[in-house]
């Protein structure tokens, strides 16, 4: 069993996923402190340009199960990210 501090199993073989995950980590720590769904959607705008690196990695191996989980929790992080701007901005129509 490996004593990684990470919480994620998930190793980069180019050291992406992890410089990555640093930033999504305290944008998803903004998100989660604002109160207000419009409050959140700066912070979710970044996020998804965050995610967006990760999936247009051009080292995507599809045979590697490390790159699959990235692009898995990417594209869920990505979907959550759009979904939160979604809402934050509809209620800042007027």
């Amino acid at each position: 069993m490996s004593s990684a501090h990470s919480t994620t199993a998930i190793q980069c073989p180019i050291g992406l996923f992890e410089r990555q995950e640093a930033k999504i980590e305290v944008l998803a720590k903004a998100i989660n402190a604002a109160k207000t769904a419009a409050e959140k959607v700066p912070h979710a705008r970044t996020l998804i340009e965050e995610a967006n690196v990760l999936l247009d990695c051009a080292s995507n191996d599809r045979t590697n199960e490390n790159c699959g989980n990235c692009q898995s929790f990417s594209e869920l992080r990505l979907k959550t990210a759009n979904l939160i701007v979604k809402i934050g901005s509809s209620g800042a129509a007027h």
